[in-house]
């Protein structure tokens, strides 16, 4: 059971996922830029690619990368909020009743007149691959004046995702604010590109206000500049800037260095259908455990497991009927390692 002392504050962009399945040939021939990771687009980009999916099974899900970990946490019975911009329209309503009927509070959601609320067009290919090309909308009318103390009355815990970065103002006087109230801040690289774009910024925001790191590897090499990956070294070049290193390594498991002490998580392997959401999944199960005090081999493990259960989906939600096993595997895996501790 979740302590009742935590509430987790989760910033980001509140997006609408529109997920469809595609083929290698159809990303060569339609879409601009590296396959994975996550491009902006303008809503005409965006819509001329649905219009090109033709009858290709189109789903779709309220998502968003910090806000499927948010998300998640509520789920599992932790109190949380969100900073994130939606428009007054049909999509934004039906994303705030969703998160409400999930059990979050929705008073930091921000509106606006002016914008819809913002898609993620996320193309899934046969190796599981997600392709994500985004129109932010509402999301990109957030401004430093809709952030205020009142936002984190109450909260312990303050969790970005990078994709903020393209406005860095707001990211600035979140983690500012994030300080003063004394919360923990943890912040999760996004992608390969986001990192490329902001690395000078991150130097400086990692240093002064984040207490976790999250990172990929294609993610840590990118911040690192190394060729060749190694979890070990990456993990050491970014514990120079925040006390826990969390580089997640897919079918690998992860690595973790708290404090200056490794440890190798392992993986729980799946059959995977789709890997969106996977690292904001596996990032709720790590936060669940290491914000309830369990350790940080334990909250990997939780990790693992909600890694396993999303990409055996399409889409960034578990299903509910899902949730009572997972509960099961969260409890055997507490008291594994409560027994090993002793």
């Amino acid at each position: 059971m979740a302590s009742e002392k935590l509430k987790v504050l989760g910033a980001g962009s509140t997006l609408l996922d529109i997920l469809a399945g595609v083929d290698d040939a159809f990303l060569a021939a339609h879409v601009a830029g590296e396959k994975g990771g996550m491009n902006l687009v303008n809503s005409e980009t965006q819509h001329e690619l649905i219009d090109k999916l033709g009858s290709a099974g189109m789903s779709k899900a309220i998502g968003g990368s910090a806000f499927n970990t948010i998300s998640a946490l509520t789920v599992l019975g932790i109190r949380t909020a969100f900073i994130g911009k939606l428009g007054r329209d049909e999509n934004g309503c039906y994303y705030t009743d969703a998160y409400r009927k999930l059990g979050g509070d929705v008073s930091s959601f921000k509106y606006t007149e002016s914008a819809a609320t913002g898609t993620c067009l996320s193309l899934v290919t046969p190796d599981s691959e997600r392709t994500m090309r985004t129109d932010l909308g509402a999301s990109a009318t957030i401004h430093v004046d809709d952030i205020s103390d009142a936002d984190f009355e109450g909260i312990t815990h303050v969790h970005l995702e990078g994709y903020l970065l393209f406005f860095i103002d707001v990211v600035k006087k979140i983690l500012t604010l994030a300080k003063k109230h004394g919360c923990v801040v943890s912040f999760d690289f996004a992608s390969f590109e986001v990192v490329r774009l902001f690395r000078s910024e991150l130097h400086e925001l990692l240093e002064k206000y984040v207490d976790i790191i999250f990172a990929n590897e294609d993610e840590a090499k990118e911040f690192c500049k190394y060729e060749k990956f190694s979890p070990e070294a990456v993990a050491e070049n970014l514990f120079h800037y925040c006390p826990v290193v969390v580089v997640k390594l897919g079918r690998e498991g992860s690595f973790i260095r708290e404090n200056g002490v490794n440890h190798q998580i392992p993986p729980v392997l799946a059959e995977a259908v789709d890997t969106t959401g996977a690292g904001d999944l596996w990032q709720a199960g790590f936060l669940y455990g290491y914000l309830n005090g369990y350790g940080v081999e334990a909250a990997g493990r939780m990790g693992s497991v909600l890694g396993a259960e999303i990409v055996r989906v399409f889409g960034a939600q578990i299903p509910p009927e899902r949730w009572p096993a997972i509960r099961e595997e969260f409890e055997k895996i507490k008291k594994q390692y409560a027994v090993n501790k002793e």
